[in-house]
């Protein structure tokens, strides 16, 4: 081998390396929308996914929810493996099926099971975003049913966390049952005694708003959340108007009566053990 040949596969070890560096800088870094600062993903998961600097919340994973709320290692997942179908034939829906699996790492738009918080164990179920924006399909509704049911046969408290963008229309007519299919086994679950908290998360609209999500016995949002059936733009081109700033947002609508609390992510797991306790549910 000659001289230059080892320098030539040198120089090309340390592009790859440099090229390798820039693509994990890449992926661990995410940018503030409000201050635009540069963070490490690893110091937004210590930090509950909350801007270090100007305290803007980052969207959180179903998997980071479960995490921040259960206690380790007690999370039990239900109905793993149930997949949407297509079932009135929507151009390409299958392939967009397959994108947001592999986008998101989950199956679907919500996991649901049983865990425990703080010793006491719950159903649980935490909405994914990042799959097809949390919109509700048959699959959807079919998991927080069951998990409900769940819930009222072993009197446990149901926790649901919305995160969505409302009924998928990729499903049609199938998507918007689920709406009357949730509120139906919810509204059971609660006529027996059970005790749901839901918590809203950033942003949660539509069908599921109009839904599951506003039936608890308990409304909590987290700060700054968009919780709202049509969102603001489309209620301003509707009705020609502005409206006032802040509208649909936790802190206005906690000032309207529309939510018991709003609550800083790193302090739902103790507020919502704390209720639990208040319900006579203990480990």
């Amino acid at each position: 081998m000659e001289i230059s040949d080892i320098f030539k596969n040198k120089k090309n070890r340390l592009d790859k390396l440099r090229r390798t560096r820039r693509k994990v800088d890449v992926e661990e870094t995410l940018e503030c929308k409000r201050c635009h600062g540069q963070f490490a993903k690893s110091v937004l998961k210590k930090n509950f996914m909350i801007c270090p600097d100007c305290n803007k919340y980052f969207s959180m994973s179903a998997e980071d929810r479960i995490r921040s709320i259960a206690d380790e290692k007690t999370f039990k997942e239900h109905l793993k493996g149930m997949y949407s179908v297509n079932p009135i034939d929507f151009l390409d829906y299958d392939k967009v099926i397959e994108k947001n699996k592999n986008r998101s790492k989950r199956d679907e738009a919500v996991i649901t099971g049983v865990c425990k918080i703080n010793g006491i164990k719950c159903a649980i179920a935490v909405m994914e975003s990042q799959f097809m924006m949390g919109s509700m399909g048959t699959v959807v509704g079919e998991r927080i049913s069951a998990i409900t049911e769940v819930a009222g046969k072993h009197n446990l408290p149901l926790i649901i966390f919305s995160a969505s963008g409302g009924a998928r229309m990729q499903e049609g007519m199938f998507s918007l049952m689920q709406m009357a299919k949730t509120s139906t086994v919810i509204e059971k679950f609660k006529e027996n005694g059970g005790l749901f908290l839901s918590v809203y998360t950033n942003p949660t609209t539509g069908g599921v708003s109009a839904s599951f999500a506003a039936l608890g016995n308990i409304l909590i949002a987290e700060p700054d959340a968009l919780i709202c059936f049509a969102g603001p733009r489309v209620i301003e081109q509707t009705i020609g108007e502005k409206l006032p700033e802040g509208f649909q947002h936790s802190e206005f609508l906690l000032k309207s009566g529309m939510l018991d609390m709003i609550v800083e992510r790193q302090d739902l797991k103790e507020t919502i053990h704390r209720i639990l306790v208040m319900h006579n549910y203990l480990p």
